[in-house]
């Protein structure tokens, strides 16, 4: 197969079949969608695909059959008829002030009947786009396809200025209204962005979408899957390692089989041959970041999380859910399903490294600060672990404690809580090759965290205690015995008590003993 263009950054369809660029195609999703129902909402991560998919759709109802040679669509979808399209994007621009989003709003309306022909009528949007609907469907005599891209940019884009983003989401809940009340002007209808707004809250006029986020059989609509990579990108991937590639980007899932590939992720690999963090360098994730720390929640907590699906909607400008904050930026991703007193619960986990690395990285540098001494700590750490120095460990964990400003713990209530402190050690473990599990537990109970590097194996504790050290972390390593869930392995299994001062906030205790 001869090499094509990356098609980094393009998000219209047209270019991308006409630029002979990579194309994974996803027509039989939007066939299926268009046969089976009218009205349908999906949420997916930044960067993830939802644009081009939504262009795709548009391509397709209006009827532009030469762009879909060898696609699914080509031979199973009735090309003699075109629709109508109105898309509305709110991808571009800065929701951030008082009023821009009627202006954006008015700007797209103006293109849409300029393209159309037609005189504006009414000036206030949501009679606007009522009014645009019904001269659409007269005019052609077809029903008009609705597409809404980053429906909800407006409201996240203003977050941090709540009065803001209240007025935004009032406004667009008028807007959206229209849709249902429409339905007669309407073929179809998709909408779709990065989050799950609840429906009481913006979608009260809008009660019959049909939200697939989580449908099994559109699990893949967005992203690329393995044989994505072995039929589509094979040319690309030579010369690379596949494991690598996987445990990479590979990884993410809503509820059906296979996982797929984050598309921005594999697009910059093949084009700069080296493995990075390229999509979560695109976006700072400062608010999530705040939210997590605000809740108390220690970054040993997230890989496992149990949500209901409850949780995983619960998003709004007055309470967002961290687990849902997490689930639909893309931090976090279903690890599987449980019944839990008869009711389901998602068990959320990282989907591959490149997340697990770069939250955590933020994260730590929110808790410590911006140590200039971190890779350094990091370094040592891998090292000791590796050789089993527990004296040049126990020297080395000081040393990376004793680096976090006094000021930084009095500015982060966080640092009052025990979880702070595996937390800031767990965020310089997790990049390094080692094995690490938080949280572990057994029929003996919880242990803190076990860290496996090489031929050893270490059981952490970590006590915040309210005087100096007592040595209750290293007793209760050896009174439950959390060695005997290790002892199979045949490794040295290296017992660590760590006890720090409330007060002081300093390491007080650092205990061993072989187990």
């Amino acid at each position: 197969m001869d090499r094509r263009l990356l098609p980094i950054g393009i998000q219209t369809f047209r270019e991308i079949r006409e630029s002979n660029c990579y194309y994974v195609d996803k027509t039989g999703y939007a066939l299926r969608l268009a046969r089976q129902g009218k009205y349908y909402f999906l949420s997916r991560p930044r960067r993830f695909g939802k644009s081009l998919f939504v262009d795709t759709l548009k391509a397709l109802f209006e009827g532009h059959r030469d762009l879909f040679a060898d696609t699914h669509a080509a031979d199973h979808w009735d090309w003699s008829v075109r629709y109508p399209v109105v898309r509305l994007d709110f991808s571009a621009g800065d929701f951030t002030e008082a009023g821009y989003l009627q202006a954006n709003l008015r700007a797209q309306f103006d293109a849409i009947e300029e393209d159309a022909g037609m005189e504006q009528r009414y000036e206030t949007g949501p009679e606007r786009f009522k009014d645009l609907l019904r001269r659409l469907h007269r005019q052609s005599g077809q029903r008009v396809a609705v597409l809404v891209d980053e429906y909800d940019k407006p409201i996240l884009d203003a977050l941090q200025q709540p009065d803001i983003a209240r007025s935004h989401r009032d406004y667009l809940r008028g807007l959206y209204s229209v849709i249902k009340a429409c339905d007669s002007h309407i073929r179809f209808c998709f909408l779709t962005g990065v989050s799950r707004f609840s429906k009481v809250s913006l979608f009260s006029g809008l009660n019959n979408l049909i939200d697939i986020t989580l449908e099994a059989p559109y699990s893949a609509i967005c992203g690329y899957t393995e044989e994505d990579l072995d039929t589509v990108f094979a040319t690309e991937l030579r010369g690379l390692d596949r494991q690598a590639v996987r445990e990479w980007y590979n990884g993410y899932n809503w509820g059906g089989e296979p996982p797929v590939y984050n598309p921005f992720d594999l697009l910059l690999l093949f084009r700069k041959r080296e493995f990075n963090s390229w999509w979560f360098q695109t976006g700072t994730p400062t608010f999530s970041v705040e939210t997590l720390i605000g809740r108390n929640i220690p970054i040993t907590d997230l890989d496992g999380m149990l949500a209901s699906e409850g949780d995983l909607g619960m998003f709004d400008i007055d309470g967002i859910a961290p687990e849902a904050l997490l689930f639909q930026t893309g931090y976090l991703t279903l690890g599987g399903r449980e019944m839990c007193h008869g009711q389901r619960r998602y068990r959320l986990v990282y989907p591959n490294r490149e997340v697990r690395q770069s939250l955590t990285a933020s994260l730590l540098t929110y808790l410590t600060g911006r140590d200039p001494l971190r890779e350094k700590h990091r370094s040592a750490l891998g090292e000791l672990l590796a050789s089993g120095d527990l004296v040049g460990l126990e020297r080395r964990v000081k040393a990376l404690y004793e680096s976090i400003p006094y000021e930084w713990h009095t500015r982060n209530e966080i640092s009052r809580y025990e979880g702070y402190y595996a937390s800031v050690f767990f965020g310089y473990v997790s990049g390094l090759d080692v094995e690490v599990t938080v949280e572990d537990s057994s029929n003996r109970g919880r242990l803190d965290m076990a860290v496996r590097a090489e031929n050893q194996m270490y059981l952490f504790e970590f006590k915040l205690l309210q005087s100096g050290a007592d040595g209750t972390a290293l007793a209760q390593l050896k009174e439950r015995d959390y060695a005997a869930k290790y002892r199979h392995l045949g490794v040295p299994i290296h017992l660590v008590g760590v006890e720090f001062n409330a007060t002081t906030r300093t390491l007080v205790g650092f205990e061993t003993a072989i187990a």
